[in-house]
């Protein structure tokens, strides 16, 4: 598979619901991830991402206009020790609890599967970003229906070990519009990884469908040091 322009990704795709991307920077000092989220109906557009210890929460941007929380209100991003959780639900706290207590990432997810929206069944997708004495390695998660049957659970968990410098790894929830939304298929999309964090969080920012895209979150983990950058873009603003 060649790495193809994240860009042109996110540009060909109206609707690609929530996506994860996770690489390493072209100079190959900076672990790279990114998370979006998109919606159609009110409900799913009136959030915003805020800041929430060291990692981030999605919340109502109007509290009056919530409707139904359970699917649109969890915490995407968290870390634990030397591990950033990035997922599309509140599985990150499922993961969180299950490596808290020496599960695997993927163990950790046994307990969970795609959401119960029906007919969507949204796949749950999750990302963990591992950075450890300069090393640095990552893995993606789809817990997804088999092809809209809501009575098979199809897991799939991809590692990357040693990731090339410049590229990255996109996971999405959908393959586009649709109804109900076709879910995402095959293994995540390879993709570059350019520029420093505002240009790259500019680019993402700036290629999502105007109309569909919520909130953006982007971080940038220096591999050497642990420290990191972070940046968040709400298209509500008060």
């Amino acid at each position: 598979m060649k790495a193809v322009s994240l860009a042109e990704e996110l540009k060909s795709n109206s609707y690609p619901g929530r996506g994860i991307v996770i690489g390493k920077s072209k100079d190959g000092k900076t672990a790279v991830t990114a998370y979006f989220i998109m919606g159609r109906s009110e409900n799913s557009r009136n959030r915003v991402f805020v800041e929430d210890g060291e990692g981030i929460r999605t919340q109502a941007f109007d509290p009056a206009k919530l409707e139904d929380p359970s699917l649109i209100i969890y915490a995407p991003v968290r870390v634990l020790g030397n591990k950033t959780i990035v997922t599309n639900g509140d599985q990150t706290d499922t993961i969180y609890q299950g490596m808290d207590k020496q599960l695997t990432f993927e163990q950790s997810l046994r307990c969970r599967e795609f959401e119960p929206d029906g007919p969507n069944y949204t796949p749950r997708i999750s990302g963990i970003m591992h950075i450890e004495n300069g090393g640095y390695n990552y893995a993606m998660s789809i817990l997804k229906s088999s092809d809209g049957n809501p009575e098979s659970c199809s897991r799939f968990t991809f590692a990357y070990e040693n990731p090339l410098c410049g590229e990255g790894h996109f996971i999405h929830t959908y393959m586009g519009d649709g109804n109900p939304l076709p879910s995402f298929e095959g293994e995540p999309k390879r993709v570059e990884i350019e520029g420093d964090i505002d240009s790259f969080t500019s680019m993402v920012w700036e290629s999502l469908n105007k109309d569909n895209k919520v909130s953006l979150f982007v971080r940038f983990i220096d591999i050497a040091t642990g420290k990191y950058e972070s940046r968040i873009v709400n298209k509500n603003q008060k």
